[in-house]
């Protein structure tokens, strides 16, 4: 397979999507999808869209967005998902840096005007309503028609080189670069993920990573539906339905950030527990104290992977049992080649520690944009730089130490912030620890924390320096913050810098109101 339409059975009868209501749930075939996605995909040639045209969805993880999405790259467009939680400035950025010809939203949006709409019409995109109407996938498009002004082009049919998804990376040193990912980029990454889990048609996972992030997208939506397996999409995460829902519908795994297991962790187990074949986590580093917790509470092998948006997701995992997964591993490279890389591109050998580097048909050709502004990530040997640091064992499974510029450099002493996280996040009192640099008049950086604590644990700062020091050298003791709060973008992820602007800018205030 190589395109994305290609995914879609014409025939099979088996579940493809099931969309849970506690009234009235709805489930659509593979053979019903197709019909579906075909359908829409005429409606969007009728009003213009066509190859090229970038087609913006906001819509929640739903039929709709399924449908929309499978069509929009069925008719040679561009599908680019936002949140849907974005502000009028953040979409209107999104939607100038795409050119969008088109975005769909919810039904009533258009007359609720939000902040989607407001941006829209700033941005002079065309506005689309998406709704199901128990029968099929309705587009109502608000005069004027998009792409170019044109009444309507021919149903067309992909390409593998052609590009099918832009996604925008979280830009943590600048605006967000728009990352475009082919049909073969996309097919690949799934015929990777299908390989690596044994996922065959008998499979079912409950989606509860938003459809806007290449995590859910590709690991918990496309795959399964390539797999000729079943989807299960909520309108979102609810720890209070997620067991409700996975065994009602008979799910046989999930994939989710380590702050939604750990979300799970803590609330009521269903009794019995459901035989889960796996459980797999992504996108954050996961605890090993975590990660044994949920093997112990879940019964099931918990494998952590790695992925980004430059390799339309996935490049390693753990592998399934009874092959070795270990724990603060992200397991061995999937389907693409992986190297340890210096400075200068050149590889390093098992045990040492350099920038993860990768390379292969899952990858990016590259950031949209004018190559004077936006720098190439590759090395001269064409490899891409990941951005983040880490280590092969003797066993070929990949240890990550932090991101490269997220490093504490404590007097020429390279601390990992993940390293510190980890070893926190064992304490008896704490709930949620992330670490960053400090500026530090003797060593040029030194080493804190923010900590989170659990609801009715009194731990105090002290006490915790020295629980650490008994667990680790004494020059990566951190100065502790408390906080009552973490920072984390739509998808779970922690966001270290900006935890450390916060905590840094509460203590500057401090200092300045005892003085």
């Amino acid at each position: 397979m190589t395109t994305l339409i290609e995914i879609l059975s014409p025939s099979a009868s088996t579940p493809a999507i099931i969309v849970p209501s506690k009234t009235c749930p709805t489930t659509l075939s593979h053979q019903q999808l197709y019909q579906q996605v075909l359908a829409f995909r005429e409606r969007l040639a009728a009003v213009g869209i066509g190859r090229n045209n970038a087609v913006a969805i906001v819509l929640p993880n739903s039929l709709e967005f399924s449908v929309a999405f499978l069509a929009i790259a069925g008719q040679r467009a561009v599908c680019a998902p936002l949140n849907p939680a974005y502000k009028a400035d953040e979409f209107q950025f999104y939607l100038e840096d795409l050119s969008a010809n088109l975005v769909l939203v919810p039904r009533g949006a258009i007359a609720e005007n939000g902040e989607i709409i407001k941006a829209a019409r700033k941005c002079h995109s065309a506005l689309a309503e998406v709704y199901w109407n128990a029968n099929e996938v309705v587009l109502e498009v608000e005069l004027p028609r998009p792409a170019n002004g044109s009444i309507s082009t021919e149903v067309q049919h992909p390409e593998p080189g052609d590009v099918a998804l832009i996604l925008h990376t979280s830009g943590t040193t600048g605006k967000p670069k728009a990352v475009p990912l082919t049909h073969k980029n996309l097919c690949r990454t799934m015929e990777n993920i299908q390989s690596t889990y044994e996922l065959t048609p008998s499979d079912r996972t409950l989606l509860v990573m938003p459809l806007f992030h290449v995590h859910g997208l590709l690991a918990a939506f496309l795959t399964p539906l390539m797999s000729g397996g079943s989807c299960i999409i909520p309108a979102k995460f609810s720890a209070t339905d997620f067991w409700a829902d996975f065994v009602q519908h008979e799910a046989t795994w999930y994939t989710a950030v380590p702050t939604i297991h750990q979300i799970l962790l803590k609330n009521p187990l269903p009794y019995p527990m459901p035989r889960i074949r796996f459980i797999r986590s992504c996108s954050s580093p996961l605890s090993p104290t975590a990660h044994q917790q949920l093997e112990n509470l879940f019964g099931a092998p918990v494998l952590e992977a790695y992925a980004m948006t430059e390799a339309a997701h996935q490049m390693t995992s753990n592998p399934l049992p009874p092959a070795a997964r270990k724990p603060g591993s992200v397991g061995i490279p999937q389907g693409l080649a992986l190297e340890i890389m210096d400075d200068e591109g050149n590889v390093l050998p098992r045990g040492k520690t350099g920038e993860v580097c990768v390379q292969g048909p899952n990858v990016t050709s590259g950031y949209l944009g004018d190559p004077r502004i936006v720098a190439s990530p590759f090395t001269k040997s064409g490899f891409l730089r990941t951005g983040d640091q880490g280590f092969l064992d003797a066993d070929g499974y990949l240890f990550l130490t932090g991101r490269i510029k997220e490093l504490i450099n404590k007097g020429g002493e390279k601390i990992s912030p993940i390293e510190i996280d980890h070893l926190l996040s064992q304490h008896p009192s704490i709930a949620e620890a992330v670490s960053f640099a400090i500026d530090d008049e003797l060593y040029g950086q030194n080493v804190a924390a923010a900590v989170l604590l659990k609801e009715g644990a009194t731990a105090s700062k002290e006490d915790i320096a020295a629980w650490f020091g008994t667990r680790a050298a004494k020059f990566k003791i951190p100065k502790i913050f408390f906080v009552t709060t973490m920072p984390k973008t739509a998808t779970g992820k922690i966001q270290r810098g900006q935890i450390a602007k916060v905590v840094l800018a509460r203590e500057k205030a401090e200092q300045t109101q005892l003085n």
